[in-house]
């Protein structure tokens, strides 16, 4: 006889799969807001901007894609750079190789 499926506790690992998703997700998006430097932007002018991209045309989110993708390669070589130099703990101490958290969350 066959041992019965508790659907309760996979219907529970995969509920908890999914929160994981969606906080890394959330993770992500956070460090690419910083990235870009977009924090020092006003809650509501990046929301607006946010939503104007959303309802822009192809030709522009291909020019805003092209400007992306340039970005990530500059820090990826950047990074390379860093990795094959002599001493590289001090020039990324020398560079502020850490992003600066001591800022205050804004609130909206």
């Amino acid at each position: 006889m066959r041992k019965p499926r508790d659907y309760d506790t996979e219907l529970d690992s995969l509920d908890q799969k999914a929160k994981a998703l969606k906080q890394r997700k959330i993770i992500q998006l956070g460090e690419l807001v910083i990235a870009c430097r977009a924090d020092t932007v006003p809650v509501d002018v990046l929301a607006g901007a946010l939503l104007s991209i959303s309802s822009s045309d192809a030709p522009v989110q291909e020019a805003w894609r092209k400007a992306g993708s340039a970005m990530f390669q500059r820090k990826a070589r950047s990074n390379e750079r860093r990795a094959t130099a002599p001493n590289t703990a001090s020039a990324s101490a020398a560079e502020g190789g850490t992003l600066p958290l001591d800022r205050e969350p804004r609130t909206a």
